[in-house]
């Protein structure tokens, strides 16, 4: 089992930067692909970034690609979503995922999810 709880979420302007961090519980967080997707009301979870194991590969959605940067720190059990340029279509709560047993992309492959931080981005 792993327990997973983001923060770091909140209010800001377009333009602004925010850094969401998802931390993990248990002692395998290093065998996890890790992965963060959001939800806007009335509106599927869509995926915005993921990372592999070790860190060495990532993946971005389009819409955010050059803008948000996601990386992890296996030795503090730790994903981390880096956000600049944020756009109000940017809102959404923000999940924290683990354990994908196929596509980076489709939240149908991650096991564990965080119970979501809320990003609110004003024009």
């Amino acid at each position: 089992q792993v327990q997973l709880v983001e923060s770091g979420g909140g209010l800001v302007q377009a333009g602004g930067s925010l850094r969401l961090s998802c931390a993990a519980s248990g002692r395998t967080f290093s065998s996890y692909a890790m992965a963060w997707f959001r939800q806007a009301p009335g509106k599927e979870r869509d995926f915005v970034a993921a990372i592999s194991r070790s860190g060495s590969r990532t993946y971005y959605a389009d819409s955010v690609k050059g803008r948000f940067t996601i990386s992890r720190d296996n030795a503090k059990n730790t994903v981390y979503l880096q956000m600049n340029s944020l756009k109000p279509e940017d809102t959404a709560v923000y999940y924290c995922a683990a354990d994908n047993s196929g596509s980076y992309f489709s939240a149908k492959e991650y096991t564990y999810w965080g119970q979501g931080t809320q990003v609110t981005v004003s024009s």
